[in-house]
This record gives structure tokens, C-alpha cells and sequence, in this order.
């Protein structure tokens, strides 16, 4: 039997619920592609469908079905080398034997079935609390990234279904405007414990051992940059002005050749336009800028006079409350901006039911305790903290989760963004890109200086 960190029991119908959602949810996403295109071009920011789809199945099956029950016979032939991530380079996925959609659709169901059958009444073990998150959590995860590449390659937006109950319907471009939210919150310094603590249902191991940490007051936008915030920044040159850059980012903007977000345009009147999906429209100037890399986000920052807060301010800003004089840091920690209740449409922007972002004045029922606004949901948010381990850092069952990404260069990024799941997302959640990647749902917010 596998070890796995310590993890409260969660009762076995509630894990049922989220492993049998999220496999609704990723052939929701990815039916049409897969009788368009099973393989897909040859990018180096996406998978070919085919092997991605049965790379879901194979996650399950060498965890749950494997690991944690010692059953091999649900493999797919050959199961290890034609779908394992660790094993498998990126560029080597679209050469593979891989099988046909419907043997591979075939092994997804049969892999899930056996993980249902072996759940018990009433609450699951500790072991089958963390694998069952932890397998669904990852297919939620590549859910998320289904949704961008589907933007990547301009195809419509995915037909998604019925939403269950308490999830709004209607979308972005159908919901009254709600403008800008301009200006700082001030927050008073003092000492924070950064990451999760064993209360949550389930964390990553990047997420822990919390650290303490101490921070400096600081002032934060109560909302992410907005796109007329960084059409201002285009409109004067800003990516024509080599001073605005680091070094890495203007040699990463020249090799791209961009000048504006990857899908923005200059209209034929003259007003941007943005492509979401396969469609182009109007820029919507009270939405929070998406799709920029964090080296677009520092050289806005650099021509606004602003800066990125590092992932402890944010986090500070996102679940800690003020004393009652508001000069100190109250104890405590929320798990949630607005408390301990689940996310819910009237709180956040999440779970991709919307299909787009909303103005970054919306949902002032989600605010923080400090009022910051959007903190969870609608686009991840760049910090200025390299992502990395936590003192006395242990790999868990998934071991090249985190580990092998410390010494790449990536940055934290927080908050989680409109297709991310509600059920993954938390204050303390850690999420992490190379400073390159511009098609992610990605975002931020900035500090004074």
C-alpha cells in the first residue's frame, strides 16, 4: 500500500460526486476537439487531445487503482509508456501508438467504475480521502488548461451543459456592467503564517509545511488591472520602450514580436478588439487584463510606478482581517476572502460556468476582509515571489508535482482564475508559471511602491 499524508476522512459519497463531476466536465471540454483534431499541432503550451484525455485515466488508474488498492488489472496496455507525464518528454506525445478514442474513452470509464465500486458507506478512509482529491484535483487542473487551449487555438467555447444549483447562467457579455474599482487598501504589517494548515480537506505539498513570515505594511489595489489600465500602457509605447523591460523581458517580447496582449487588435475605427475563443470583440475596459506573462506584468508595473506584491502580501490581503483598531493584524486566517463558507456565483467568478471574466467590480459579496475585491476566481494573479519550497519541504505521492519546478524560474501566481473549480481553490493555494507563459488565464494586481 502507498503511504499518503495525513488527510481528514471525507464522507465517500461526496468524493464520489467530485470524481464522477469532474469526468463530466472534462468530456464536456474536450468531445468536440476529439472528433476535430485527436492529436492537434505541434505546440510546446498544449497537449495533443488524444494522449491528454488518456493521460486522465492513466492518473487514476496508477494512484488509486495501483497505488492505493494494488489492482493491475485495469491497465491499459502498455498504460506507463504511452501516458506517463513524468516519464514521457512533451515533444515525443504526438509520435505515440497511442489507441483509438474509443478504447481510450473505454479505459476512462473502466478505471472510474473501479474506483467507485471500491468507495464505502458512509466516510471514505484517510488513504482514499487524499488519492481520490488528489486524482480528482489534477483532472480539474487540466480541465482549466482544456479551457485555455481551446483559446490557443481559437476554437468556440465548449458547450458545458445545465449548471447545477447556485451557479449563475448567464454570461459575461450578457451581465450588466459593473465597472472599475480604483484604489488601494491599506494593510498593516506583522507576522504571517504562509500556506496551509491541516484544518483544509486536502493540500499540495507546495502548500506546506506553513512558514512565518514577516511583512512590512503595504497598500494594494482593491482590484486587479483592468484592460483600459493596460491599453494605457500600450497606447504610450510600452512595449516599444526598452527601459520599461527587464533584460529577460524585452529579449522575450522581441522574440515574439508583440506589441499588445497576444489577442488584442487594433480594430479598423481604431478601438482594440480581444478574441476570446473563436470570436473577436470590443475591448471590455473593466475587465481584468488576461493572458499576459509576467514580464508584461512587470513592465506595466514599471511604467505605472507600481509593483507586484510578493505571494505573502497577497495572501495577507486575501484571508487575514484587521484588529479591531486597525493597526495590526487580527489572528486567524480565512480560507476563503469572505470566510469559511464554499464559493458560490455570488461570491466569485469561478468554476468556468461563465466562460469569461467579469468587470472587476462585480461580486463585492466576495470582498476581503480589507476589501480587496476578486481575490478568488476571474484571472490568477503574478507575484513577484519565485516559485519554491517551503522550509522542511517533503515531496508527497505525486512527487514531480512540485519539486522538479523549483529551480525553473517560475513565479507564484494566486487566486485562481474563472475555469478554475471552486473545490481546488483556497487562500493558501499555490499555483506557478515560467515568466513566459501568456496563454494561461493570468492576470495581477499590483502594490504601491
Amino acid at each position: 500500500m502507498i503511504q499518503t499524508p495525513p488527510t481528514p476522512p471525507r464522507a465517500a459519497d461526496e468524493l464520489a460526486a467530485m470524481l464522477t463531476d469532474a469526468r463530466e466536465r472534462s468530456l464536456a471540454l474536450m468531445r468536440d476537439i476529439l472528433e476535430a483534431r485527436e492529436l492537434g499541432p505541434r505546440l510546446a503550451i498544449v497537449n495533443p487531445p488524444l494522449w491528454e484525455l488518456g493521460h486522465l485515466g492513466y492518473f487514476h488508474d496508477h494512484f488509486a487503482l495501483r497505488g492505493l488498492y494494488g489492482l493491475p488489472d485495469y491497465r491499459l496496455a502498455e498504460a506507463d509508456r504511452l501516458f506517463d507525464s513524468s516519464s514521457i518528454a512533451h515533444v515525443d506525445r504526438w509520435s505515440l501508438p497511442l489507441p483509438s478514442r474509443e478504447a481510450t474513452l473505454d479505459y476512462l470509464s473502466r478505471v472510474q467504475q473501479a474506483m467507485l465500486e471500491r468507495l464505502p458507506d458512509g466516510d471514505a478512509s484517510a488513504a482514499q480521502s487524499y488519492v481520490y482529491q488528489l486524482t480528482t484535483l489534477h483532472e480539474d487542473m487540466h480541465g482549466e488548461a482544456f479551457l485555455y487551449t481551446r483559446q490557443t487555438l481559437g476554437d468556440p467555447p465548449p458547450a458545458l451543459g445545465t449548471p447545477p444549483r447556485g451557479h449563475l447562467t448567464t454570461a459575461p457579455a450578457t451581465e450588466t456592467p459593473a465597472g472599475a474599482l480604483p484604489g488601494d487598501v491599506d494593510i498593516p504589517g506583522g507576522r504571517h503564517r504562509l500556506g496551509s494548515d491541516a484544518t483544509l480537506p486536502f493540500r499540495f505539498d507546495n502548500e506546506k509545511p506553513p512558514m512565518e513570515v514577516e511583512v512590512a505594511p503595504f497598500s494594494i489595489a482593491r482590484a486587479p488591472v483592468t484592460n483600459a489600465d493596460f491599453a494605457a500602457f500600450v497606447d504610450d509605447g510600452g512595449y516599444r520602450r526598452r527601459e520599461l523591460w527587464s533584460a529577460a523581458g524585452w529579449q522575450w517580447r522581441e522574440q515574439q514580436g508583440l506589441q499588445a496582449p497576444i489577442y488584442w487588435r487594433r480594430a479598423d475605427a481604431g478601438h482594440w478588439e480581444e478574441r476570446t475563443f473563436d470570436r473577436w470583440r470590443p475591448l471590455a475596459p473593466h475587465q481584468p487584463v488576461v493572458h499576459v506573462s509576467w514580464f508584461e506584468a512587470d513592465a506595466w508595473c514599471r511604467w505605472a510606478g507600481r509593483r507586484l506584491p510578493s505571494e505573502a502580501e497577497w495572501e495577507i490581503a486575501a484571508s487575514r482581517a484587521p484588529s479591531a483598531d486597525g493597526r495590526a493584524l487580527a489572528p486567524g486566517k480565512r480560507r476563503y476572502p469572505w470566510g469559511e463558507s464554499p464559493p458560490e456565483a455570488g461570491l466569485a467568478n469561478l468554476d468556468g460556468w461563465r466562460l469569461g471574466r467579469l468587470d472587476v467590480a462585480a461580486l463585492a459579496d466576495g470582498d476581503s476582509a480589507f476589501g480587496c475585491r476578486q481575490m478568488l476566481g476571474n484571472v490568477w494573479e503574478w507575484t513577484a515571489s519565485p516559485f519554491g519550497p517551503f522550509p522542511g519541504f517533503e515531496p508527497e505521492l505525486y512527487r514531480d508535482y512540485s519539486a522538479p519546478w523549483f529551480k525553473e524560474g517560475r513565479y507564484v501566481l494566486r487566486g485562481g482564475a474563472w475555469a478554475t473549480r471552486g473545490r481546488l481553490i483556497h487562500t493558501g493555494y499555490r499555483n506557478f508559471f515560467t515568466p513566459d507563459r501568456n496563454d494561461t488565464l493570468a492576470g495581477f494586481r499590483t502594490c504601491a511602491v
